[in-house]
């Protein structure tokens, strides 16, 4: 093989050489963007979930406290008939205690 020949193989073997490492670094650059934009988009999808659990959170305890207080005025207007219907046994039950006590 002529020197020229060597120098030429040389020459592609070099060229071919640094094409790799440009490729690996292009690789690499692109995997670096990728991991980055991965991290964004993860970050992204983590506030949104936080939002959207604050809200469901927030709907929760609104239907909470309504539902509290549903039950709590629900409770009262039975409470107040049960002392409605009380008082009226009550004034019957004095009735005729002192129709036993006066009859005797």
């Amino acid at each position: 093989m002529s020197f020229e020949a060597v120098k030429l193989v040389l020459s592609a073997e070099e060229t071919a050489h640094l094409a790799v490492l440009d490729a690996n670094k292009n690789a690499l650059a692109s995997v670096e963007e990728a991991k980055k934009a991965g991290m964004e988009k993860v970050a992204s999808t983590l506030a949104r979930a936080e939002s959207e659990i604050a809200h469901l959170v927030r709907l929760s305890d609104q239907k909470a406290t309504q539902q509290a207080q549903e039950l709590a005025s629900s409770t009262a207007n039975r409470l107040a008939t049960l002392r409605v219907r009380a008082e009226r046994r009550l004034q019957s039950a004095a009735q005729l205690i002192f129709e036993r006590i006066v009859n005797l």
